[in-house]
Formats: structure tokens, sequence, C-alpha cells
């Protein structure tokens, strides 16, 4: 089953909080784990992550926080994804990891590299401001799921 990690759950909901406040102030990481109850000290890992991959900009100062670092609809969920957890894989072999005792012989290593594709350029096609857009809902993993889906 491709599952996406805890990190990159909190990753896409913290990015999402951003793109919804359209006032584009800075946000504490503190707000946004009071506001989804994360783990603050995992959310900071997690949203310096987006910092070094630029999709956050981190503001100091006694009004500082994180606010995005591009436009919301500029920004795909695969960035966000793969700059919490990077690339996505859906095998145990890569391009640049031919250790794997079977990797001569594999038959199914070049599909399921291809599904790995399609996977990333869907996620690639959904944006954050995508999900600040979606209306909200008691239920969000099977709202994003269905979202998911449907595009």
């Amino acid at each position: 089953m491709l599952r996406l990690s805890k990190k990159a759950d909190y990753a896409l909901m913290a990015m999402k909080h951003l793109a919804a406040r359209r006032d584009a102030a800075s946000c504490s990481a503190r707000e946004i784990a009071e506001a989804y109850e994360i783990p603050l000290e995992l959310l900071a890992k997690v949203l310096q992550r987006l910092v070094r991959s630029r999709l956050l900009v981190s503001v100091q100062g006694t009004r500082g926080g994180y606010r995005l670092g591009r436009a919301a609809s500029a920004i795909a969920i695969a960035e966000v994804i793969q700059a919490v957890d990077g690339p996505l894989t859906v095998t145990a072999c890569s391009d640049e990891d031919h250790n794997c005792e079977q990797y001569s012989k594999c038959s199914i290593r070049d599909p399921l590299w291809k599904i790995r594709g399609r996977i990333v350029d869907a996620l690639s096609t959904v944006s954050v401001a995508d999900l600040a857009d979606e209306a909200p809902s008691t239920a969000p993993t099977v709202t994003r799921m269905n979202f998911l889906s449907n595009h």
C-alpha cells in the first residue's frame, strides 16, 4: 500500500494552513501544532525541512514564524512530500541502487518505476492552493484521498 508518512501528512497540513491564511502573515509552529494537535517538536523539524527546500520562509522576530516560500498555486504537493520524505519509491531498488540480488533478472522493476512516475505526475498536478481551496471536513484523510482520486 502506498502511504504518506506522518511527517508528510504534517507538512501538508501546515502548508494548507499557511495557504488558507489570506493575510499572508507569518504563523508560528506552535499555532499550527495547536490547531491540528500535532507534536510541536516534530512539526518544528518538518517545517525546517520545508525551509531548507525553500517551500517555506522562516521569519525571525516577535511576529516571526513561517510563511509560504512562493504562491500556493506554484507549490505541488509532490514537492512537499519529497522535501520531507525524500524521493517517492514503490520498490526497494532504485535507479541508483543496484544492490538487489534480483536486479539483473527483475521483470517488474521497470513497470513499477513507470507506475511511480505516474504517481509523482499525479501528485505534481495538485497544488497546495488546491488543498487550501478544499472545503473543510470532519474526516480529513478520507477527504484528501477522495480529492486526489478525483483529479
